[in-house]
């Protein structure tokens, strides 16, 4: 059974730091990509970052460039999203997803409609 599970949310000050963790399981990690996706309030869902296990690489959305940073431990079969400089924007729900494939990751993996496994989110509350 595929299941992601994220952790590490909680609330911080603006200009906080956060780092979220996403443990996968009942899949070959190698062989997925996971992004990482955010829904605030009233809000559609919006991908914020993924990175492809097989060759690292990585993509960023606009909102996040410079500020959040993916990284992958195959080993522990784990995703981390650290987030830097948070502000009040930054809240919403956080969840990670997971496709089979990927690589020379580009905007396509912000899309939803790539991912076939969902976590089950973890929340991210930034006060001003």
């Amino acid at each position: 059974e595929v299941q992601l599970v994220e952790s590490g949310g909680g609330l911080v000050q603006a200009g906080g730091s956060l780092r979220l963790s996403c443990a996968a399981s009942g899949f070959t990690f190698d062989d997925y990509t996971i992004g990482w996706f955010r829904q605030a309030p009233g809000k559609e869902r919006e991908g914020v970052s993924c990175i492809c296990s097989s060759d690292g690489s990585t993509y960023y959305a606009d909102s996040v460039k410079g500020r959040f940073t993916v990284s992958s431990d195959n080993a522990k079969n784990t995703v981390y999203l650290q987030m830097n400089s948070l502000n009040p924007e930054d809240t919403a729900i956080y969840y990670c997803a997971a496709y089979r494939g990927g690589g020379n990751m580009g905007s396509y993996c912000l899309s939803d409609s790539e991912y076939d496994y969902w976590g089950q989110g973890t929340q991210v509350t930034v006060s001003s």
